[in-house]
């Protein structure tokens, strides 16, 4: 993510909206008694007042060690992805952190969230945030970010307990700072809280080091190389969060608590002509890691297509709660069980138009991809089985035919909602190579 100086910063707020009424009280849902040692094996089931962790990291590729990818930069994650559930083709919901976070958070495609114009969007207070609804149930709520666009973004809402690591220093172009080591250490103080000793919690916690600017680390050397600077910054941030588990193992609540790990987005290292992130719907820009680790769950991949779409529901049924409507896509408890088999579901990836970027759009079923450019919507489709870099564009012929059908059938449900409108100094000077 870029930073944004102060008087950037300023202009990301937008006149506050009154106050919105609170969120409908969640309901639990019942959670069925283990069975008895005579009923033979108890089939996998989410821990009886499970906690939450979700660790998401900035940039990172899907193209990990438990990927295939074949250096070892990332020992810790890679150890505790043996042990997970594994979605191998999960996509976020758009291609830069102001859009595919506030659309997680809120259970929606970024189109359908009130916001601004801008390219680095602050969110409208009458967005229903998931940890808005964990919250009203009574589950106590922690964050903790690396970037200052974080405490302007409207990203804290729900949360009790919400820090920015402290002394960050801005720049509207890229990221300076290295933070892993010093957000770190309030996850573990948030963690630390004595009420989780008894009470249910959910805990967010963003890495932000593999975003450019690519800064070295003593110890760490993968070459020098764009990509060999970025796989340095990958190791240590994993050396970060491997404590972090480390942290989490030794704590009385940890075998009823479940971790998640993702990404924003991903990085491009020149595909397509472009480097960093924002901006385009390519692969490397949206495909990201999706793996659950779940105590009694064992580990096993799921190949179908899925979306942070699908994250807020989730939440929910992590914690035994009745689903939201306000909230879109589907729980995926069911199939992280084995209770319902994996069904094809398509994918879309969101990136409106901003201050900043043209519109586009895509959907992804199975291993096709179809993108439409700009607000004119001129299509592009993709056999990502025959061709996984998008090299080869098909504009005729029955599977560009479905996935246009698709594609427009899913516009038409995605309720976009106008940005509130730019004011003097909407353009602040980002490039086509990267985005926040």
């Amino acid at each position: 993510m870029r930073r944004l100086g102060l008087g950037a910063a300023a202009l990301l707020l937008t006149a506050c909206p009154k106050d919105k009424p609170p969120p409908p009280e969640a309901k639990p849902v019942p959670v069925a008694s283990a069975a008895s040692p005579e009923a033979g094996p108890v089939a996998p089931s989410i821990p009886k007042n499970a906690n939450v962790v979700l660790i998401s990291i900035d940039c990172l590729r899907a193209d990990m060690p438990w990927a295939g990818y074949p250096r070892d930069i990332a020992p810790n994650l890679t150890k505790l992805a043996q042990k997970s559930v594994m979605y191998t083709h999960a996509y976020s919901l758009s291609s830069y952190t102001s859009m595919s976070l506030g659309g997680f958070l809120g259970g929606k495609y970024p189109s359908e969230m009130k916001r601004d114009g801008y390219f680095f969007s602050a969110y409208a207070k009458d967005n229903l945030m998931f940890p808005e609804v964990l919250q009203s149930a009574g589950i106590h709520t922690y964050s903790a970010h690396a970037h200052g666009y974080f405490g302007d973004a409207g990203f804290n809402q729900g949360f009790d307990q919400y820090e920015l690591v402290p002394n960050l220093k801005w720049n509207n172009m890229t990221d300076e700072n290295v933070t892993s080591q010093d957000l770190e250490p309030i996850a573990e103080r948030l963690l630390g809280d004595a009420k989780n000793e008894t009470d249910r919690f959910f805990a967010w916690f963003h890495f932000l080091d593999p975003h450019d600017m690519y800064v070295a680390h003593e110890g760490i050397d993968w070459g020098k190389t764009t990509r060999d600077l970025y796989d340095a910054e990958v190791t240590y941030t994993d050396k970060w969060v491997g404590k972090l588990l480390d942290f989490i193992a030794a704590k009385s609540w940890a075998s009823r608590t479940v971790i998640i790990i993702t990404a924003d987005h991903g990085e491009a290292f020149g595909e397509h002509g472009q480097f960093r992130h924002g901006f385009e719907l390519w692969e490397p820009l949206v495909r990201v890691p999706l793996f659950f680790v779940i105590p009694s769950v064992g580990p096993k991949k799921i190949d179908a297509p899925r979306s942070a779409i699908d994250i807020a529901p989730t939440m929910l049924d992590l914690f035994a709660l009745e689903r939201d409507a306000t909230f879109e896509g589907k729980s995926l408890v069911p199939e992280i069980l084995g209770k319902e088999t994996p069904e094809e579901r398509d994918v879309i990836v969101d990136l409106p138009k901003t201050s900043d970027n043209d519109k586009r759009r895509a959907i992804v079923h199975g291993h096709q991809k179809l993108i439409l450019f700009g607000a004119s919507e001129y299509p592009q489709a993709f056999d990502l089985d025959a061709d996984p870099e998008e090299k080869n564009v098909i504009m005729k012929g029955d599977m560009f035919g479905d996935l246009s059908s698709r594609l427009r059938t899913a516009g038409k449900s995605l309720k976009e909602i106008p940005t509130t409108g730019c004011k003097e100094g909407c353009l602040w000077g980002t490039t086509k190579d990267g985005g926040t």
